[in-house]
């Protein structure tokens, strides 16, 4: 069922691209416009698509949802290398160059008063 949603999901993406690409460019965006006066009237055909658009748009978000839905459904709260059954690596945690436990700078009160400065 998955895989059926997922191919229909696939298909609307590819058939939203091809709508959106279809309708005629209003706003010169980046100084293209589509220019006026066409043989056709853009009107009709501006209202289909659009229509074809918002229908393409929803079953997309529609689909995005039950995907998600069932992905969510078939996680059980497991990471993914425990449903492949590989051990993360351990890590070691030791100091380098035998500096000891602490790792952590002093805080103020335990840090040693300065010598005075010569002058």
């Amino acid at each position: 069922m998955e895989n059926v949603i997922l191919i229909v999901h696939l298909i609307l993406a590819l058939c939203l691209i091809g709508v959106v690409l279809l309708q005629r460019s209003e706003g010169g965006g980046l100084g293209m416009g589509g220019g006026g006066g066409g043989v056709v009237s853009g009107r009709a055909a501006a209202t289909a698509l659009g229509k074809l658009t918002w229908f393409f748009a929803i079953a997309f978000i529609c689909t995005s949802i039950v995907l998600t839905v069932i992905a969510a459904r078939n996680s059980d709260g497991n990471s993914v290398l425990d449903r492949l059954g590989v051990d993360a690596p351990a890590v070691e945690e030791t100091a380098p160059d035998g500096l000891g436990d602490n790792l952590l700078p002093p805080a103020l009160g335990d840090a040693p008063a300065l010598p005075p400065r010569a002058e």
